[in-house]
């Protein structure tokens, strides 16, 4: 049995993947700062007979993601899908004119180092297996760069190159790199960008294994 590897594990999008990869057969190791809010989630995939379990890390902190996904990986079982998906911070968002150089180095640490750090980890596993996913989720000043969020502007966009990169570097040991890019806000009401749609859009990512970059929405 392989493991959905998510992190950024929350009570919406992390949650909804967590039950659509765990109802397809994978345990599920949910990673992110909170114990706490791991166990409630883990509770919640327990009722629906989902195996999951709680690694505690800090996207800022490589080397606790280092060692979460290693951790994941001996107890659970190879990771054959990472889903990075973490949630940016508020302070990232600043406009362009009052963005300075240093407040630049939490949003990359968060959006370049972090997913460096997880590929690496969890990379040679895959090529054990001679399968894997590698899931992005950015908002969509990652195409479209926002002068009033520098910072998540500026990383998300250096993550999708980084992440398109590795779409073509890996696509011969087949394993499938893919990003959705969500415009707007998950909100439990929308039809396309509702926690559940979402999470069956990048499950269908994981199966139907064609091109990098897809939108939840069209972008207005």
């Amino acid at each position: 049995m392989t493991t959905f590897a998510l992190v950024g594990a929350g009570p919406g999008l992390g949650l909804a993947s967590a039950r659509r990869f765990g109802r397809a057969g994978h345990r599920v190791a949910l990673v992110s700062r909170s114990a706490d809010n791991q166990r409630e989630l883990v509770d919640q995939l327990a009722q629906e007979e989902i195996h999951a379990r709680g690694f505690t890390a800090d996207v800022l902190d490589p080397a606790s993601l280092t060692r979460a996904l290693t951790e994941a990986a001996d107890a659970l079982g190879p990771v054959e899908v990472l889903q990075f998906s973490p949630v940016p911070r508020g302070d990232f968002m600043k406009p362009v004119l009052e963005t300075g150089a240093a407040d630049l180095d939490a949003p990359l640490t968060f959006s370049v180092k972090a997913p460096v750090t997880c590929v690496r980890t969890v990379l040679p596993g895959m090529r054990e297996l001679g399968r894997g996913t590698l899931l992005f989720v950015n908002g969509g000043s990652a195409v479209r760069p926002n002068p009033g969020v520098a910072g998540t502007s500026v990383a998300f966009a250096a993550e999708s190159a980084y992440a398109a990169m590795l779409h073509d570097a890996l696509a011969q040991e087949s394993i499938h790199v893919a990003q959705l890019i969500i415009p707007g806000a998950i909100s439990p009401d929308s039809e396309r960008s509702s926690p559940e749609a979402l999470a069956e859009r990048l499950y269908g990512l994981h199966t139907e294994r064609g091109a990098f970059r897809h939108y939840s929405e069209p972008m207005p």
